[in-house]
């Protein structure tokens, strides 16, 4: 079976014929969120150029790395070395549609360019379980393709989207053919935008994501 090992060496490279920085610029946008975080867990990181750039924004924090490729996670541990940070970090190589962790363990959580990987149903049942994991006040960092409403922008992402799926179906073992909703997933989680930008005339959105605000009964509020 093909995997991304295809393309690890050659991800970076790639990337960046396609759409210079901007996909790095759409992982980091929220970066500095993450300044205080403690305990993270990252999907999906790939190579490690997120990774390596979290553990410098945030120095006391410990991450779980997962990703499905042996030789994404190589490719991380190498940047890591180089940077000295390796006890900071536990990678676990595996599918994160196969791996439990226990409720509220992590503070913060990363899914940067890595729901679209998915078909609808998995997708939703991904982001059932990172909301089991993520702590109350946990903030969720979101990046990821996304097709714009209207106009000429839509017709230009749904170009590149078919392209993209095109390339790494043939390229990789990725099923998935289409972009998943999974927005509004994460939104049925009871999670809310906190904050949002994009790039690239609408093609990639970054945004933090918190759990909505709970209003409370005057029956609660009057409880000491």
């Amino acid at each position: 079976m093909k995997s991304f090992d295809r393309i690890a060496d050659s991800y970076e490279v790639l990337e960046r014929l396609a759409f210079g920085g901007d996909l790095e610029r759409t992982r980091s946008a929220f970066l500095p969120t993450l300044r205080s975080a403690r305990s993270v867990l990252l999907l999906g990181d790939g190579d490690g150029r997120f990774l390596c750039a979290l553990l410098r924004e945030a120095p006391l924090a410990t991450v779980v790395s997962v990703d499905k490729s042996p030789r994404m996670v190589e490719r991380a541990r190498e940047r890591l070395r180089a940077l000295g940070m390796e006890p900071r970090v536990q990678f676990v190589t595996a599918d994160a549609r196969n791996i439990a962790f226990e409720s509220g363990r992590f503070d913060a959580v990363t899914t940067l360019f890595f729901l679209d990987c998915f078909g609808n149903n998995d997708c939703q049942a991904l982001c059932a379980s990172i909301s089991r994991i993520l702590a109350p006040e946990g903030a969720w960092l979101f990046a990821d393709f996304v097709i714009p409403e209207s106009g000429w922008r839509r017709f230009r992402s749904r170009a590149w989207l078919t392209l993209l799926y095109t390339f790494f179906r043939l390229a990789t073992d990725l099923q998935a053919r289409a972009l998943p909703d999974s927005r509004e997933h994460i939104r049925s989680q009871g999670f809310e935008i906190e904050s949002s930008v994009t790039l690239q005339q609408g093609l990639l959105q970054s945004s933090v994501y918190r759990r909505k605000a709970r209003n409370f009964t005057a029956k609660e509020a009057a409880k000491p």
